[in-house]
């Protein structure tokens, strides 16, 4: 078993981070770390639990210690579910103490060594870790995954990127209230209302997507090229992103080889097994109303993403319609974190 440690473990995406280790075969939690006033407690006093299952019993007594790598021993692997502002000056301590850092937080994303990682999209960025230590001169390294809308957006775009040559992609995100974390929309903000602004979320999506699907030439990424647009809003929806996608390819195509583009891709997560792997990166349904967050947003555990109402826009040629829906604090946050752990240990 390998030991891990959780960054910020009483927030809630801390608290998916315990949730989707509570059973895994590799990764035992033996670190808890959160702010001082949490520091000292048991982790059951600490913490105000809002998952839809039980604290697991493995940690219920676990003491949490204050987010200091001097506190937090013979762990291997550390998760961040750090906001940005302390991650950015948390994050490398860890890192130069010689662990290994799992970082869900967008504050090392875009920095030049850092590997920005989708494991079914671009595994090769991983290279990027040799150079960050000889630059940093640390023991250990940083990793990090995209943002939540970011994620679901490229593991759809990926297949059909290797196979046309896309020019311009618009994006209208309808995104859950659980992105903002349990206090970040007041209930009378959201509830039957529609927030047509999430701060930074469109720059975040624009930037990140074409880094993603850059060229690695194995010691930088340069970024693609086509055209990108985004717009994001808050609904109230609990669980789970769904983005309107139109996109404009330089080549005419048959729909159904875009579909079966989407069924069939499978990358090195699912060729090693991994265990948070889906076995499905990305779903296809055929219905007129479908994906829908109640229905679709725990598809394989919530690691898939699904997509519906592909079409090919009848006004506007060689271009293509969907609807794409991911689960933001599983794929999109948490079991992101996780799978790139999982990578890593399996092939470095």
């Amino acid at each position: 078993m390998v030991n891990v440690g959780i960054l910020g473990a009483t927030g809630m995406v801390g608290q998916r981070f315990i949730q989707l280790l509570e059973d895994h075969p590799k990764f035992e939690i033996t670190a808890l770390t959160a702010s001082q006033r949490s520091a000292g407690k048991n982790y059951q006093d600490a913490v105000t639990w809002h998952m839809d299952t039980p604290i697991p019993e493995a940690v219920e007594d676990t003491v949490v210690v204050d987010t200091d790598p001097s506190l937090v021993k013979d762990v291997d692997i550390v998760f961040s579910a750090l906001p940005s502002e302390n991650a950015a000056v948390v994050e490398p301590k860890f890192a130069e103490a010689g662990m290994k850092v799992a970082s869900n937080a967008s504050a090392m994303r875009m920095e030049p060594d850092v590997p920005l990682v989708i494991p079914e999209v671009n595994p090769e960025h991983l290279d990027l870790i040799e150079t960050q230590q000889k630059n940093r001169g640390w023991e250990g390294f940083i990793v990090t995954n995209p943002n939540c809308s970011t994620i679901a957006l490229v593991l759809t775009l990926k297949p059909l990127y290797d196979q046309y040559n896309i020019n311009r992609v618009y994006v209208s995100t309808m995104q859950a209230v659980s992105g903002a974390g349990y206090n970040g929309v007041p209930s009378m903000a959201i509830l039957d209302n529609l927030v047509p602004f999430i701060g930074e979320e469109e720059e975040k999506m624009e930037e990140e997507t074409r880094y993603l699907l850059g060229n690695f030439d194995g010691d930088i990424v340069e970024p693609a090229s086509f055209g990108l647009s985004t717009s994001c809003h808050r609904v109230p929806v609990v669980d789970g992103h769904t983005e309107a996608v139109f996109m404009e390819m330089d080549e005419n195509f048959e729909l159904d080889d875009v579909k079966k583009s989407l069924k069939d891709y499978k990358a090195l997560p699912q060729k090693l097994n991994l265990y948070s792997a889906p076995k499905n990166p990305i779903i296809v349904r055929e219905e007129d109303n479908r994906p829908q967050p109640r229905m679709d947003r725990m598809m394989e555990r919530g690691m898939a993403v699904t997509v519906g109402r592909l079409r090919i826009d009848a006004n506007i040629p060689k271009s293509l319609k969907y609807v794409l829906l991911g689960h933001n604090t599983i794929r999109g946050a948490a079991g992101a974190s996780i799978l790139n752990a999982e990578l890593i240990s399996e092939i470095m």
